[in-house]
């Protein structure tokens, strides 16, 4: 990720725990405030789990993947389990409420970050509306999409 992002979306997760990928294999979908793109595997290896769901907002530095693999250019990134087992509990149990996927009240959209933090910054609450047009990539709200209905509410 690039220095000014600070969270990113799982727009769609394409491989299971147990799954063997190889290096350059696309994992997921992901989409920051500015962009959309593949994440692809750093390594050939085996996925032991994976720590997000389609929806999601992950702040950056968490973890979305774990994985085990014999690529010993990787192993600067090598975590005791346990460590690791707490980091993410850790960020479970913080996750911001507006940092989630829209309930079903606003017909089950999803929110770009950039639109979560407009809709915020005009005093409302994204998850009560539901009379938006969402535009961006694979039908999420994005920022302009925010943009737009501000103005027409004017």
């Amino acid at each position: 990720m690039g220095a000014t992002v600070s969270e990113l979306t799982i727009v769609n997760i394409v491989v299971a725990p147990g799954a063997k990928v190889a290096k350059g294999q696309k994992l997921a979908e992901l989409e920051s405030d500015k962009s959309a793109f593949d994440f692809e595997s750093p390594a050939g290896g085996t996925i032991l789990a994976v720590h997000g769901n389609k929806g999601d907002v992950k702040s950056s530095g968490q973890t979305l993947f774990r994985m085990e693999t014999t690529d010993q250019s990787l192993q600067h990134l090598a975590i005791a389990t346990a460590k690791h087992d707490a980091e993410v509990a850790a960020h479970a149990t913080h996750a911001a409420p507006a940092a989630t996927a829209a309930p079903a009240a606003n017909k089950n959209l999803v929110w770009t970050p950039r639109a979560i933090k407009l809709t915020q910054e005009a005093g409302l609450d994204h998850t009560k509306i539901g009379d938006i047009e969402s535009t961006g990539p694979g039908g999420r709200v994005s920022g302009d999409d925010v943009t737009k209905y501000l103005a027409s509410r004017k």
